[in-house]
């Protein structure tokens, strides 16, 4: 585990108690004993050393404690790694957006974990002409948005990403150009929608040549991939620009993380 994504900040003195599912991953998992180091990310994005100060087995209860001095605001000095949450957009250079038209469900569970490996901002779940109606209704269930966002929590805490991910609701493709352009009112953006086939499309290279973006976003069909009608609808205004990856037939799941790293390194290079 490169980081624990702790929900609650340490008290005055320095210290966080953790139980229940907490308490039994390290034990159990990690199988933490006193004296062991582990960096925690809190609520407000700042990673800080904390090491394992008392055990209690009988009632369940881990103790860390912030490392080296007892002044919190010197302890935040020497031994953050991370950032508020508010800055950072400014290490990370570019906040990425992912919508996704709905797949099976366990394709879904893929996508998300791998996106949020790669520090994916927003992850939009968006439902299409072939998305099926199973995993509409899977994901209506409460337990399920529950479990992705446990998903989401293991992911980070495994990769040590500072981008505190967001899931939304499925949403339909109108409802999800919405939240688009209300995103990018302000912002300096590009986004890209990933299709079959290769009439009207760009390259992404030159669709972010010479441009600073502040938010980009890619669309990835579903097990079928993005009708003609959606993407004509997407792609209206020039909202999303239509690429086509020249080469063998991409896995929905295979394709989101293929585009998120192509849309990545091509903008870093910009």
């Amino acid at each position: 585990m490169r980081q624990f994504i702790s929900e609650v900040f340490p008290d005055k003195k320095g210290y966080l108690v953790l139980s229940g599912k907490d308490f039994k991953y390290f034990r159990q998992v990690l199988r933490i004993k006193v004296g062991d180091m582990v960096s925690v990310r809190q609520p407000d994005g700042i990673l800080q050393n904390m090491t394992a100060c008392e055990i209690d087995d009988k009632a369940k209860k881990l103790t860390l404690q912030l490392c080296a001095s007892t002044d919190l605001d010197i302890v935040e000095k020497e031994l953050t790694r991370g950032v508020k949450a508010s800055e950072i957009n400014q290490i990370l250079k570019t906040e990425y957006w992912l919508f996704q038209f709905l797949p099976k469900i366990q394709k879904l569970e893929q996508i998300v974990k791998q996106a949020v490996e790669c520090g994916v901002s927003v992850i939009v779940p968006v439902i299409g002409e072939y998305t099926e109606k199973s995993s509409v209704i899977a994901m209506d269930n409460s337990g399920k948005m529950e479990r992705l966002n446990k998903i989401i929590r293991e992911a980070r805490q495994q990769s040590g990403s500072p981008v505190d991910t967001k899931l939304y609701m499925p949403v339909s493709l109108p409802e999800a150009c919405k939240i688009w352009k209300e995103r990018i009112m302000d912002d300096e953006a590009a986004a890209f929608v990933l299709s079959e086939r290769n009439e009207k499309t760009k390259s992404m290279t030159s669709a972010l040549k010479g441009r600073k973006i502040n938010v980009a976003a890619l669309a990835c069909g579903s097990e079928g991939g993005i009708s003609v009608d959606e993407i004509e609808r997407i792609t209206q205004d020039d909202l999303f620009v239509p690429v086509h990856f020249e080469g063998n037939i991409l896995r929905c799941e295979t394709a989101a993380l293929y585009g998120m790293a192509a849309l990545q390194v091509i903008n870093s290079q910009g």
